[in-house]
């Protein structure tokens, strides 16, 4: 018997996006678990935050968007972290991030071996295991987590915040990749894998890490998905933009949303593509659930 929800964890970073106009709650483990909440999931946080005004901020954020707190750990040593975001006139965000706050000093716990357990799908990222102590976290949390659970490694480079160490790790532990098109070439680099184009590289990462699914999105041209034995492509939707700060957050919660119902590929991947063009239409990463296209999702199950 298939189950009706999900527990499914974002795990690593949680910050606060300083926008020219204001801020916001952030990065992609909130973002994630918000949208993944929103399709009727368990969307859980496993983060970090200071013992400062924004730390209580950040709690009062995550129960007003209907998140659970039980997971984000209090640090009294650190500040609570902050990204300052930039949008330019395509909507495209650039980021100037804080070092050395709260979420880089993840601690494991027994709570978190717990919640590990218990996970049906997780998704991390390559900015969050900046620090040993949370890579070390991060890590332990991944292996704690059951052997049919969902590994998902939404690469995410940011600045200088990563590694070939790091890349090549994370897709080892990892089942499933997702990347953008531009993070492609630099991925093949760092994991010292060759390729002539965008369907062989996914081809030779799959294989290379024994994934069940590559997939490679395209911005406004939509996203590749591959697995071992099939391939789709969505030409992606048209929408007024207003930023795209979090939209790929969202389209790897519809990816997994799908992924964890046992449905067509094809149903991933415009699935996926319809949750990432929602909150590009909107400003900010959260936009209201009311607004959410939730009655025209595809929601068909493979045989």
């Amino acid at each position: 018997m298939k189950k009706d929800h999900f527990i499914v964890v974002g795990l690593g970073e949680l910050l606060w996006d300083i926008f020219p106009s204001g801020k916001q709650l952030g990065g992609a483990p909130a973002n994630f678990a918000y949208v993944t909440s929103v399709l009727g999931d368990r969307g859980l946080v496993a983060s970090r935050v200071g013992g400062d005004e924004l730390g209580n901020e950040t709690q009062d954020k995550l129960q007003a968007l209907g998140l659970e707190c039980t997971n984000v750990q209090k640090d009294s040593d650190h500040p609570t972290g902050t990204v300052q975001v930039c949008v330019d006139s395509a909507g495209q965000p650039r980021f100037q991030i804080t070092e050395s706050t709260a979420w880089d000093f993840l601690q494991w716990t027994e709570e978190y071996r717990q919640l590990a357990f218990e996970t049906d799908a997780v998704c991390f990222g390559s900015l969050a295991q900046r620090s040993p102590q949370s890579r070390e976290t991060i890590r332990q949390f991944l292996a704690a987590t059951p052997a049919n659970a969902a590994r998902v490694f939404d690469v995410n480079l940011r600045q200088s915040f990563f590694s070939a160490d790091i890349v090549r790790q994370s897709m080892h532990i990892a089942n499933m990749v997702k990347l953008n098109h531009e993070e492609l070439p630099r991925v093949m680099g760092l994991v010292g894998l060759a390729s002539t184009d965008m369907h062989s590289a996914m081809h030779g990462i799959m294989r290379h890490f024994d994934l069940q699914l590559i997939c490679v999105t395209r911005g406004e041209n939509g996203s590749v998905l591959r697995t071992a034995e099939a391939v789709d492509e969505h030409p992606g939707l048209q929408v007024p933009v207003k930023d795209t700060v979090g939209a790929g957050d969202a389209f790897t919660a519809g990816l997994l949303h799908c992924f964890l119902r046992g449905t067509s590929l094809k149903t991933m991947n415009a699935v996926a593509n319809q949750m990432g063009a929602w909150v590009a239409g909107h400003q900010g990463a959260t936009p209201p659930r009311a607004s959410a296209p939730l009655t025209n999702l595809v929601t068909d199950r493979a045989s």
